[in-house]
């Protein structure tokens, strides 16, 4: 049976248990469904896919927007900036030459961790319930607000 908001009271609850934290966050750094373990998260390089093509959980519903950048450039960060006051101090190089290094590498780790970091946080979301919340939102009738007052008062 497939998903659809319809059905999503009836039987996407007991159908899709949050999944541990750890599981789910290591499924997502493997671009795994964090339900099942079997489906892809993503359908090219960042683009959530709608639902999950094994268990068919609405995956798309699981917003990640701005926390996989953030927490990416965290990391590179913490990684790399340790790394350039070390050369800085160590050799001082010419400004030109920590641009010509630096940059492009900052650039390349940035963009080898965003995906696997995208996934740990759909993983993640999917453990925190989001995925009920968003349901009810689908759910909820037009110009209402899910939780019973209208959007505007």
């Amino acid at each position: 049976m497939r998903w659809s908001p319809e059905s999503a009271v009836a039987t996407a609850a007991p159908a899709l248990a949050p999944p541990p934290l750890l599981l789910a966050v290591r499924r997502g750094l493997m671009n795994r469904c964090p339900f099942c373990g079997l489906g892809r998260v993503f359908a090219g390089y960042l683009r959530v896919v709608p639902e999950c093509s094994h268990c068919h959980a609405p995956l798309g519903l699981l917003r990640a927007d701005d926390a996989p950048p953030y927490f990416t450039i965290f990391l590179a960060g913490h990684i790399l900036v340790p790394i350039v006051l070390w050369v800085e101090k160590a050799y001082q190089p010419p400004m030109w030459l920590h641009m010509v290094v630096w940059l492009p590498l900052f650039a390349i780790i940035c963009t080898l961790l965003l995906r696997p970091i995208k996934g740990a946080v759909v993983g993640w979301m999917s453990t925190l319930g989001f995925m009920a919340a968003e349901q009810e939102a689908a759910l909820a009738p037009q110009g209402r607000d899910p939780r019973g007052g209208t959007p505007h008062g």
